[in-house]
């Protein structure tokens, strides 16, 4: 009796579990072996190769080339999405006039899918009729050409992935602001904190935990970033746009080299573990 009663939490947790292995852990393996066959998928012929497709896409220029991208990305938008989401989060942990209606509002960019949302920046920041161009043109500056720039492409996609990332993380941060206990503030400012003083020294170590969980799955949501590449910018202009995961695709089902295009998602997949471990070591508690 006892025994099954030990069981039964994880006769609960076994649908989850599946899904899982299904989803998640089933496709990560598959794509770990298919990274040491060479297969075309024009020709449908299939040979072991072992680290032959690892070699090759560590040769090839435009593999390093969508690495640097990714990197530069990775180190410009995730700071910038967890400093406004925290900031957002404080913002709507105040008391004040109208902040549940304003609550409601700042939500709605997470409703609307990121292909839509993709699509309706891509109108706004049309060279020739987009809206932001107008508006820039009513105050007498000069037309942008935004996704056309090799200097501003990446900063158009480090804007549309902020404008559901940051509503969504700061839901995290607020639900963590909201944790704390209000009696440890009031004590602080008994203490002669001012605010600043607070946040840094009392705030922020108390969010440590949700905000290792924001840096992690920012991390992971930017390296899979992929529909506003592929419909806005196809890796252009000039490479400056091509991330790893659009490489990935491009590879696989626009060349039909799956090898190749399987060992990239493998790589990617290290450095998505490294870059985690590091974040997570970095963000440890020590309690």
């Amino acid at each position: 009796m006892r025994l099954s009663r030990q069981i039964i939490p994880y006769l609960f947790l076994l649908p989850a579990l599946l899904l899982l292995i299904v989803f998640n852990l089933a496709p990560t393996i598959a794509t770990l072996v298919e990274s040491t066959f060479i297969m075309s998928l024009r020709s449908g012929h299939r040979v072991f190769a072992g680290f032959a497709n690892y070699e090759r896409i560590f040769s090839d220029p435009i593999f390093w080339k969508s690495f640097e991208v990714t990197t530069i990305f990775s180190l410009l938008v995730n700071p910038i999405q967890i400093a406004l989401a925290l900031a957002l989060a404080v913002l709507i942990n105040q008391r004040l006039p109208g902040i549940g209606v304003f609550r409601s509002i700042y939500l709605l960019p997470i409703a609307v899918s990121l292909n839509v949302t993709a699509i309706v920046w891509g109108l706004m920041l049309d060279q020739n009729s987009g809206m932001i161009n107008g508006i820039l043109i009513q105050f007498g500056l000069p037309r942008q050409p935004f996704l056309h720039s090799v200097d501003q492409a990446l900063w158009s996609i480090i804007l549309i992935a902020s404008w559901i990332g940051v509503p969504l993380w700061s839901l995290f941060l607020l639900a963590g602001l909201q944790n704390i206990p209000p009696t440890v503030l009031e004590a602080a400012k008994i203490d002669g904190a001012n605010a600043w003083q607070s946040f840094t020294k009392i705030t922020l170590p108390l969010l440590r935990r949700v905000l290792a969980f924001v840096l992690v799955a920012d991390t992971v949501a930017n390296f899979l970033m992929f529909a506003p590449i592929l419909l806005l910018t196809s890796g252009g202009p000039r490479l400056s746009t091509n991330l790893i995961m659009y490489e990935t695709y491009r590879r696989g089902f626009l060349y039909g080299d799956l090898g190749a295009s399987s060992a990239m998602l493998s790589v990617m997949l290290i450095i998505v573990f490294v870059i985690i471990g590091v974040e997570l070591y970095v963000l440890r508690g020590h309690d």
